[in-house]
């Protein structure tokens, strides 16, 4: 199946195989439509013979064709037709000749306008031919347009996904940073160099893993943990997080770092609006042929109309929902409501998917 898939690939393998393939049916055709005329082999020999006149005289047309492509429509189609027109009064004269001499034992007709005679009907099949050629040549550029549409609109995608990816950790790192700062000012050097630490593992990973492929929940539960920690940093005892993840969803594929503005905007909105501060709770779990993930806190909540924040300045859930648009088309759901009893609940629902050396 694969070689055979190469060889229609070739362009140049995949005109000599159509064009023999053309005049071998026309030989069987006409030796089909000979019955009833006469079944001696010198007259297979004679179908033959025009067969092979025709395929050969037939290949330069090719190279005039390829010429002509890149003019107007009007002037390609004047200059294919009469091209083809001399080519087919050339094939009824070898075609007359192979008759006379080999069928007809070296008869010659009393005039030479006689060797011109079924030049209609050559034509008629030369046209054929050019209009094959011109039909196919005309598919196969329509196929690579589509293509190279295809490969542009692909690496369009990509490069949208990869910024929407890396909208996301100047908001984060200008937090840490600034929360870096504020512990060196204190001289709290052990504390500040532990926060460095951790960010640069996370910056690792989020810099290592690319935007376009999914990452195993594994591996984003482990990255948020590394998020987590650098933000606990921020508010101590103020900030809990719970974890609630089914087994089957740790090995479940997963846009990488999708919870991550997700917790930082429970984190921005609840925890740090609290005195007392607040909870976040992750939940997964698989269900049928889908993941559903949530991330809760008890904040104070916000205004929430049609399953969307009535928030203006955020690009942390936008982004999100663009990233699973692009990664899922409509075969996901991005909803946000009301916690309770307080606070905000945000629930993703997308195809439970697993690596295939997970199996």
């Amino acid at each position: 199946m694969i070689h055979w898939q190469k060889l229609f690939e070739d362009k140049e393998r995949q005109f000599w195989l159509l064009h023999t393939a053309g005049w071998a049916g026309f030989a069987l055709v006409y030796y089909l439509g000979s019955f009833l005329h006469d079944m001696r082999s010198i007259w297979l020999f004679v179908i033959l013979l025009n067969a092979y006149a025709g395929w050969l005289i037939t290949i330069p047309l090719r190279y005039v064709f390829r010429r002509l492509w890149y003019l107007k429509p009007w002037k390609m189609v004047l200059f294919a037709l009469a091209a083809s027109y001399l080519v087919g009064v050339l094939w009824a004269v070898i075609k007359n000749i192979n008759y006379w001499e080999i069928y007809k034992h070296g008869y010659r007709p009393d005039e030479w306008i006689y060797y011109f005679s079924n030049s209609v009907n050559s034509f008629s099949i030369i046209v054929c031919w050019s209009g094959l050629y011109f039909g196919i040549k005309y598919y196969q550029l329509m196929q690579q347009e589509k293509q190279n549409a295809l490969t542009a609109s692909t690496m369009a995608h990509q490069a949208h996904l990869k910024m929407l990816r890396y909208q996301l950790n100047p908001h984060f790192l200008f937090n840490t940073l600034n929360a870096i700062s504020t512990l060196v000012l204190i001289k709290d050097n052990q504390t500040a160099n532990a926060m460095v630490s951790r960010l640069s593992d996370f910056l690792r990973y989020s810099l290592d893993k690319d935007p376009i492929k999914k990452v195993p929940f594994e591996q984003e539960i482990q990255a948020i943990d590394l998020y987590l920690e650098i933000e606990k940093v921020r508010f101590e005892d103020r900030l809990t997080v719970t974890w609630d993840v089914a087994p089957e969803s740790r090995k479940a594929l997963v846009p990488s770092l999708i919870l991550q503005p997700l917790i930082e905007n429970a984190i921005k909105y609840a925890i740090a609006r609290t005195e007392s501060g607040g909870k976040i709770s992750i939940h997964a779990k698989s269900f049928g042929q889908d993941l559903l993930i949530e991330v809760s806190d008890n904040g104070p909540g916000a205004e929430i109309v049609d399953g969307q924040l009535r928030r203006h300045g955020g690009v942390g859930l936008p982004n999100i929902q663009q990233r699973l648009h692009s990664l899922y088309q409509n075969n996901f759901s991005f909803v946000i409501s009301d916690n309770q009893p307080s606070g905000v609940k945000v629930s993703i629902r997308i195809p439970y998917e697993v690596a295939q050396d997970a199996n």
